[in-house]
């Protein structure tokens, strides 16, 4: 199952592990349907399988609902890529607090929510593989990212005891933490943003969502003693 798979780096991890030959879930926010209906219908036309399926992470109720659907679609979940997020930046004293907490709903508490709901199922199995989808910002910190910052950090030390927790159990959890890679999210920055962000990057540009999703591929179907670590795929940007 990848989370957030309407777009961005969810829609190319969710293509890419089709093409690997997983099985996939694409779940969507319901403002987003038709970038995860069009996902599916590419994978389900190409002879391979897919199902859409609904939800908001940052609701615990709406996370219970998906996790039931999701292994009830194909009767088994091996791997959990949680990518859904979402940034409302602004600088610490603008930042309204329902702005902070929505950050943080999404991008760290609904990571934890689908970790805690898959683990029962994941060691029923004896075999798990989690990505979370975290950031350079979470390394970094970044003027007005503080709740987006907060959350990627977050994330970060939540994959770190949960790979603790659930090595026993045959259950890998590692965080990749890209830097700037051309998603709609990045799209929405000024070009005044955009350049100050490349003259950054040592590789000098942008990166692409297939490639965190070759790296997310990897990690799921090649990195069995791979566990509990940071991938940092940024162009160089942090070291």
């Amino acid at each position: 199952m990848v989370t957030g798979a309407s777009r961005g780096m969810g829609y190319a991890i969710a293509a890419e592990l089709s093409s690997a030959g997983a099985k996939i879930i694409a779940n969507f926010h319901p403002d987003f349907r038709e970038g995860a209906e069009e996902l599916v219908n590419s994978i389900n036309d190409s002879g391979r399988e897919a199902v859409a399926l609904p939800g908001d992470i940052s609701r615990y109720e709406d996370c219970e609902r998906l996790v039931d659907a999701a292994i009830g679609a194909f009767g088994a979940v091996d791997i959990l890529v949680n990518n859904a997020g979402i940034n409302r930046d602004r600088m610490l004293h603008r930042l309204e607090v329902e702005d902070w907490q929505a950050v943080l709903d999404t991008d760290l508490s609904g990571a934890f929510y689908l970790i805690k709901l898959f683990t029962p199922h994941f060691k029923d199995r004896n075999y798990g593989r989690i990505v979370n989808i975290a950031s350079m910002i979470g390394q970094t910190g970044n003027i007005g990212q503080a709740n987006y910052a907060a959350a990627k950090a977050g994330l970060i030390a939540l994959t770190k005891t949960a790979a603790l927790e659930l090595a026993r159990n045959n259950i890998t959890v590692n965080a990749v933490c890209p830097g700037f890679v051309a998603t709609p999210m990045v799209a929405a920055l000024s070009d005044k943003v955009k350049e100050a962000v490349l003259e950054k990057i040592p590789l000098g540009r942008l990166g692409k969502p297939e490639e965190i999703a070759n790296l997310v591929r990897f990690i799921v179907s090649e990195g069995d003693w791979i566990t509990g670590q940071q991938f940092n795929p940024n162009g160089g940007q942090y070291m």
